[in-house]
């Protein structure tokens, strides 16, 4: 479509802010899965250290003291349990499933404990904090994620504690002085890494707790080992610090472990109290400042809401990845269904008696490049009734209208008007048509000799209002033709197949189509509401009961746009233009035709909802290759082109196609996928934001050649000419393009 006439002066508005808003939500979700990710320690994530070894002064009274140590000062100090205190320390939570119960274990004892907590489990599950803080139990600080500290630079450690300091003020209004360096045991373990962050900690204020038992319950051991080995600790009556985890895993034994052990310490006249006490401090909690219980606030929410978004782009992924399936086997199924019907030719089927005068409308607007082609196909054709041509030149800046009368062929008339649209310009060529077999095709277009015979035909059956051609690609020679030859086949003719078997064909394309003057006129016409007029037109037919067909042997050989920028062009026009039908035709939608629903459903869920979505795919694609196992990531996406290959390959051979031009799918996946969904998100945000689409065109290349006698070559296949595109910049110059209509 070209541009409308609008007063002097007046230019029309441009979309703005549209790619604003994509940037927004793409840093929005950026910064959703980076949090999820460094929240469950993928991104900065740190293995399970090596053993810790080194000497020095500093390290000889850590390991020869108690499980509590103090760096803040000159020198290390350390603290032990009195006797007969035992501080049960939990680590890594706190966790849904296993806290609680581990709480109400506690509480059935009159036991006390020390938990320290991951922020990043805190920031969750802030009701399990608050609970574990009011039934008297103590809580310290063990990273946010789970962080080696020996690995991690200190600006890291530093990071990581304060952010679990400021989700323990959100949760229960608290700070804490105990902390625990991720993956120690006991102090005479402690290496020369660990000693470096216990200074960064100690100058933090920190408390550090080692442990006197480690049970390392994580590796499931056998519950009376548990048992047993914390209390060889005991055997003398003295205090024990022992450590156990209330997340990370199955801890069904560690609870067992516990039951068992404070039975037993109650019987041996034991305390279960938490590490402050046990040693004779007092409590290490402290009462936190408004502005980090609001920061603390402020993070929680921001990290609950990231684990929601990163768990529902999980489920969307999984629906996607069914639909789209579902879809391709649906169509696919159709597709062969509509072979089969067609393979059994058109027995039963209405046939015209005496072949009705047709009736051929070609719009164009700066086609010098490939008018002569285009008519002279049409000229050619074997229809054995009377066909006229009208060629509408709708205020063309070059010889379109020149070159189209020049010809001097029979039947072919030239109608020259000042420029005011494709959709005034096909108006034109009805009023001046003297049949009521309508026939429209785009400037650029050429046509098979039999195509017009097989346009036809279906029009024989009285219900039928309009019947859609099979569009090829003329200039598949480069990357981008072979993707859009791929696009063309695979996608717009294999749906046009199912479309016709479930009476909701969405587009009779510009480029090749047949309609009945009746059912033009009872639609209203070809009006500019749209940018999409031949989606538009085709729509307000359905919607008038007639039956709108699919003829795959009427073929039309298109030039599609040569560079990316003109594909982009191309597809934002169309995508908006459908925007603005699926719009003005919402009312089928409660019509008691099938039609609305079906077409608009259809084109809502996988031409605008999925497209819109499809970014999403592509980021969690990179989110599990660069931050996650990348083997699944590279599984799902060869399954999908392998699907995609079978699904190409089928609707090739229904075309008659050489299936090696598949070899082009994968790298589709990598540039065209992402065009086509940008465009989409694009006319989504443009239509959000009120914005008229400005007008843009596209450059003809003259892909057809014209020799002295025009004639196809192979299977009336049109090749690509160097020949026809000096013609072009010739004929044309790089004079505004009429835009084309979709295939």
């Amino acid at each position: 479509m070209r541009r409308r006439r609008r007063p002097a002066g007046r230019r029309p508005a441009e979309p703005r802010g549209h790619w604003f808003l994509v940037a927004i939500a793409a840093l929005l979700m950026t910064g959703a899965l980076l949090l999820d990710a460094y929240a469950h320690n993928v991104v900065g994530e740190t293995e399970p250290p090596v053993a810790d070894y080194g000497d020095s002064a500093e390290l000889e009274p850590i390991r020869a003291g108690g499980p509590l140590v103090n760096l803040s000062g000159s020198r290390p100090l350390s603290a032990r349990p009195r006797p007969r205190r035992v501080a049960l320390t939990f680590d890594d939570g706190p966790d849904p499933r296993w806290t609680p119960r581990l709480l109400d274990l506690l509480r059935e004892h009159n036991a006390k404990a020390t938990f320290f907590v991951l922020g990043a489990h805190v920031a969750e599950h802030p009701e399990l904090t608050r609970r574990v803080v009011a039934e008297g139990h103590e809580i310290g600080n063990h990273t946010y994620t789970h962080a080696d500290l020996t690995a991690v630079p200190a600006w890291r450690v530093r990071v990581e504690m304060s952010l679990t300091q400021k989700t323990l003020a959100a949760a229960a209004g608290i700070h804490t002085r105990l902390a625990r360096v991720p993956y120690s045991s006991g102090p005479g373990a402690a290496g020369l890494g660990q000693l470096a962050a216990m200074r960064l900690l100690g100058d933090e204020g920190y408390l550090v707790a080692f442990t006197d038992v480690d049970t390392q319950d994580w590796s499931r051991p056998p519950v009376d080992e548990m048992v047993l080995a914390s209390l060889a600790r005991m055997a003398e009556g003295e205090g024990a610090v022992i450590m156990f985890h209330d997340s990370g895993g199955d801890r069904t034994r560690t609870l067992a472990a516990v039951d068992r052990l404070l039975t037993r310490l109650e019987r041996k006249g034991y305390a279960a109290t938490t590490l402050t006490e046990a040693v004779g401090l007092p409590t290490a909690h402290a009462a936190a400042a408004p502005d980090e219980r609001v920061l603390g606030t402020v993070l929680g929410f921001a990290q609950r809401a990231s684990f929601a978004f990163v768990g529902a782009l999980g489920w969307f992924l999984a629906a996607a990845g069914v639909l789209t399936l579902l879809r391709l086997t649906l169509f696919v199924a159709l597709a062969w269904a509509h072979a089969r019907r067609t393979r059994r030719g058109s027995a039963g089927l209405p046939r015209w008696t005496v072949p009705p005068p047709v009736s051929v409308i070609v719009p164009a607007y700066n086609e010098a490049a490939g008018i002569e082609a285009t008519v002279r196909s049409l000229v050619r054709t074997d229809y054995p009734g009377p066909v006229e041509v009208v060629v509408v030149d709708d205020g063309s800046a070059d010889d379109t209208g020149r070159i189209a009368a020049s010809l001097g062929l029979p039947g072919v008339r030239v109608i020259r008007q000042p420029n005011a649209g494709k959709p005034a310009a096909l108006t034109t060529g009805i009023a001046h048509a003297a049949h009521d077999i309508l026939v429209m095709v785009d400037g650029d277009t050429v046509f098979e000799p039999p195509t017009i015979r097989h346009l036809v035909r279906p029009l024989a059956d009285p219900a039928v209002g309009a019947v859609s051609g099979n569009t090829k690609v003329g200039n598949r020679g480069g990357m981008i033709g072979r993707w859009q030859h791929i696009e063309y086949v695979v996608g717009f003719n294999l749906d046009r197949r199912a479309f016709d078997l479930l009476g909701c064909m969405a587009t009779v394309p510009g480029a090749i189509g047949a309609f009945r003057r009746e059912a033009v006129a009872s639609a209203g016409g070809v009006t500019a509401d749209t940018l999409a007029e031949d989606t538009d037109l085709t729509m307000a037919i359905c919607r008038g009961g007639w039956r709108v067909v699919y003829e795959e042997r009427a073929r039309a050989w298109t030039e599609a746009p040569a560079s990316l920028g003109q594909l982009w062009r191309q597809r934002y026009r169309w995508c908006y233009g459908t925007l603005q039908a699926i719009w003005k035709h919402r009312g089928a939608v409660v019509e008691r035709r099938p039609f609305g629903r079906r077409c608009l459903g259809y084109l809502t869920l996988f031409q605008v909802i999925l497209p819109l979505l499809a970014p999403v795919v592509d980021v969690m694609a990179l989110y599990g290759l660069f931050v996650g196992d990348p083997l699944p990531v590279v599984a799902v996406w060869a399954c999908f082109v392998a699907v995609q290959a079978l699904t190409g390959w089928y609707a090739l051979r229904l075309d008659g196609e050489r299936a090696s031009v598949l070899w082009a799918l994968p790298l589709q996946q990598f540039v065209y996928r992402q065009l086509m969904y940008l465009v989409v998100i694009q006319s989504v945000a443009t239509a959000i934001l009120g914005a008229r689409l400005r007008w843009h065109t596209v450059r003809r290349e003259g892909t057809f050649t014209v020799p002295s006698t025009f004639a196809l070559p192979d299977r009336s296949v049109p090749q690509p000419s160097l020949a026809g595109r000096r013609r072009g910049a010739v004929r044309g110059g790089n004079a505004p393009r009429r835009r084309r209509s979709r295939p």
